[in-house]
């Protein structure tokens, strides 16, 4: 499996639904957290997008420069870019971090901020573009000149001079909770993307978009997308999440469900499901936790307990088909480092050696701080 962190580029905090304990979107941090992540052993980070967010291919140009294996998740907006554009992006991007861009494929859930970037498609005719957008995109990235017609889009004589260093192109992570958007996940998505549902529900999904795929001919893998609350004991784990929603009362809750009953998005709707808008049954599965959710757009539940839990309810979604592992906490720099020390040792990961050298480099940085050796003999202070 692979395993990912996240860049917190709308800002960071201990705790959720207050300015309490906050931390601002600042270069500095983003830095330090993409650093922990590439020594730590994580394959990549997922970098958000939106109104409420820093650029991400800006974030991710700057951060490739100050890491060294880490690869970036990032947003390609159909609706929002035009595909020679975002085909040139890839390729520049992909060729100055030598390989280590990932396309995350976002066509947006919310009307009134789709609105007010000028996209007033309805949500079936997003994903239409969002099929020709890949179309023309794929096309063009693979090196092959481009013309085509379509119901949103049009290109003639289309060709990009640069080709990336990924062959055929950077992989395409595609979420997408709905019929429309299954659809166009099984025939363009390299891995397909659900947030944090239950087993049984996550099961469903990917038996349907698998079926999907094979219609098109097409073998496509699978990841998810949760929050972690590991600590060494199950009831420090329950005592973490409770303290981070702490600050959230119901009014919190209600303004924030308000905001979030209006987007389209069906996993968005999906998510609200799960917590129903209270506090009264958060864990909603064995140690998945639907609290993020109450405050929180997007992915709203957590993995909470012990190491040993929580590992064995990871390869639980990864026995159902699930390799990429999307993983945040809050604050993110801190539970970076927490997770990888609790969790990476139980779980088989692909950057498991990175993350193994690391610990030992740290253990000899530590022990010759401590026992110094002179012509080659350990010396006790």
């Amino acid at each position: 499996m692979e395993i990912l962190w996240f860049i917190p580029t709308h800002g960071d905090g201990r705790y959720l639904g207050t300015v309490k304990g906050g931390r601002p979107a600042e270069y500095s941090y983003f830095k330090q957290i993409a650093q922990a992540a590439d020594r730590l052993g994580y394959s990549g980070v997922l970098i958000p997008t939106g109104k409420a967010c820093e650029d991400p291919w800006v974030i991710a140009s700057s951060l490739a420069a100050e890491t060294e294996r880490l690869k970036f998740l990032i947003a390609v907006r159909p609706g929002l870019m035009v595909p020679s554009v975002a085909a040139r992006m890839t390729s520049t991007l992909d060729r100055l971090s030598n390989g280590r861009l990932l396309i995350n494929v976002v066509t947006g859930g919310d009307p009134v901020e789709l609105a007010g970037d000028g996209v007033f498609l309805d949500h079936d005719a997003r994903y239409e573009a969002t099929d020709e957008f890949l179309t023309i995109w794929r096309s063009l990235v693979k090196g092959e000149n481009v013309n085509f017609t379509g119901k949103h889009l049009k290109v003639e004589d289309g060709s990009l001079l640069f080709s990336p260093v990924q062959k055929p192109y950077p992989p395409i992570y595609f979420g997408g909770s709905s019929r429309a958007g299954q659809e166009v996940a099984a025939k363009h998505s390299d891995v397909y993307l659900t947030w944090g549902e239950t087993p049984a529900q996550v099961e469903q999904k990917i038996n349907h978009v698998r079926r999907l795929a094979e219609q098109q001919g097409r073998n496509i893998k699978f990841g998810i997308r949760l929050h972690v609350i590991v600590r060494e004991t199950e009831r420090e784990a329950w005592e973490a999440a409770d303290r981070l929603i702490r600050y959230v009362d119901d009014e919190t809750i209600e303004s924030a469900q308000r905001v979030f009953a209006r987007y389209d998005s069906t996993g968005q709707k999906r998510m609200a499901e799960l917590h129903k808008g209270g506090r009264e049954a958060l864990e909603i599965s064995p140690n998945l936790w639907a609290g993020v959710g109450l405050v929180r757009g997007g992915a709203g539940t957590a993995l909470v307990g012990n190491p040993e839990t929580i590992a064995e309810r990871i390869k639980e979604y990864a026995d159902l088909g699930i390799e990429s592992f999307i993983f945040s906490g809050y604050p993110h720099l801190e539970e970076a480092y927490r997770v990888a020390e609790l969790l990476f040792p139980l779980l088989t990961i692909e950057n498991h050696q990175i993350h193994e050298s690391v610990n030992q480099r740290i253990g000899e940085i530590v022990g010759n701080a401590f026992f110094p050796k002179e012509k080659g003999v350990a010396v006790k202070n």
